[in-house]
């Protein structure tokens, strides 16, 4: 508690050097132990911490009652009321405790610290927000900085994380790694060198099938984004067969009837704007498809019939992805969208287990799974993201991805990053669209 009160003190004064009163709302656990121990190397800084605190300081924790003491024997104002003026809040009220009604004073300084002028920094994780799930209460904090101790929580980046948090930091505090880990994030991919001695047979060749009356725009993201993705050949086969068989932009896309695209040879891309079209055809997909990744409405259709998803789990070993976003996967598993947002890392390894696949759980922290593998936290993307059809250049990318010879969780891992990435470094004063995106990659 003395480390964790020292580390956030100390970056306390990185993000707000100038700042002179403090305030410091303290709960009534080692949370609030850790924001005592804060509070009084702050005063022992030069600074005037205010530490505001319930009338439960009599049931602390015996460590956190330590600390309270040894703040105010250093000279620490405790009050029951927050300080009229300050120029830096610190949440160390609830951090990874168990979500509760809160109830006064909580509730007023929560609206305080999320109303005021003054930057807030969070201990361990703003109070209100699940440190599983990343799911919030209404009445939580919105820090503008959060320093994860010992270890980091997946809540700090999916779901509601990441709007909530801010910009983390971290601090092991001195302590090893933890014996067990529920998810870890992605990292940035290494650089693809291709050797000079290759040929267009040695990327792969990826299937787009999807595109019904009204959608081909879906499906040709979809393939663009496998041509910028590095795939050796690209061919589209379109659901809506009056659509003209040519892109003059993009003359590379092969347009091909669907009974003329070989399955079996390439990675096949199947749901991207495939509306009801699709179902007819997936039975065929599913069976003949050496490799597949499967969008959308391919997803939708899947989860309405017993049978496709009887033959999507007897794939086997032969490489899926499936990319659902939250309400996708919230009918293949046949519960509720909130239910797959409440628990996002859960949801997607249920999904992984019962198919067998790599899954992509889209979203705020989108979550990557497979099978017998620890989950993966995607940290890039932002809401420039949200806006129709760039799931179908995700789609695309994985599948060139997964025709290159790329190992299925993997390469699945570094595209969704660098999906991510792409909108990431965009310019902050232009907005992004899909094809902004796709021809981006």
């Amino acid at each position: 508690m003395q480390r964790a009160g020292l580390a956030v003190a100390q970056l306390a004064v990185a993000v707000a050097p100038h700042a002179r009163v403090i305030w410091i709302a303290c709960g009534p656990g080692n949370n609030g132990g850790d924001g005592y121990e804060a509070a009084r190397h702050l005063k022992l800084w030069g600074k005037f911490p205010v530490v505001t605190a319930d009338d439960q300081a009599a049931r602390l924790p015996a460590d956190a009652e330590m600390s309270r003491r040894r703040a105010i024997d250093a000279g620490v104002l405790v009050t029951a009321d927050a300080p009229s003026q300050y120029d830096l809040c610190i949440d160390a009220m609830f951090g990874i405790g168990a979500i509760r009604s809160l109830a006064p004073p909580y509730t007023d300084w929560v609206y305080r610290f999320n109303s005021g002028a003054s930057p807030v920094l969070a201990v361990d994780i703003p109070s209100g927000l699940d440190a599983d799930s990343g799911t919030r209460r209404v009445d939580s904090v919105h820090a503008d900085y959060t320093l994860s101790l010992l270890t980091l929580k997946p809540g700090l980046f999916t779901a509601d994380g990441r709007d909530s948090c801010g910009e983390i930091w971290f601090n092991g505090l001195g302590v090893g790694e933890p014996a067990t880990v529920c998810a870890e994030l992605t990292g940035d991919p290494p650089s693809m060198v291709r050797a000079h001695n290759t040929h267009k047979g040695s990327f792969g060749d990826v299937g787009i099938v999807g595109g019904a009356e009204g959608m081909a725009g879906a499906a040709l993201l979809a393939a663009i984004s496998a041509l910028r993705g590095g795939a050796g050949r690209v061919y589209l086969g379109l659901l809506d067969q009056s659509i003209t068989r040519l892109d003059a932009t993009k003359p590379e896309i092969m347009f091909r009837p669907l009974n003329e695209i070989n399955f079996e040879s390439m990675v096949m891309v199947a749901g991207c704007g495939g509306s009801n079209s699709i179902a007819k055809h997936l039975n065929d997909i599913l069976e003949r498809s050496k490799q597949l990744v499967l969008d959308a409405d391919a997803l939708n259709a899947i989860a309405q019939d017993l049978s496709l998803q009887r033959k999507l789990i007897s794939r086997g070993i032969r490489p899926t992805v499936l990319t659902p976003h939250p309400l996708e996967a919230a009918r293949l598993l046949g519960i509720q969208t909130v239910d797959v947002q409440s628990n996002r890392i859960v949801a997607a390894q249920e999904l992984a287990d019962r198919f067998g696949c790599s899954v992509v759980l889209k979203g705020s922290g989108t979550i990557i799974a497979a099978p017998n593998t620890l989950p993966r936290i995607n940290p890039t993307g932002n809401a420039r993201l949200a806006t129709a059809g760039t799931g179908d250049v995700l789609a695309g990318l994985i599948g060139a991805q997964l025709a290159c010879g790329q190992h299925t969780f993997q390469s699945t891992c570094e595209s969704v990053y660098l999906h991510g990435q792409v909108a990431d470094h965009w310019s902050k004063s232009h907005f992004m669209t899909a094809l902004d995106l796709a021809e981006s990659l």
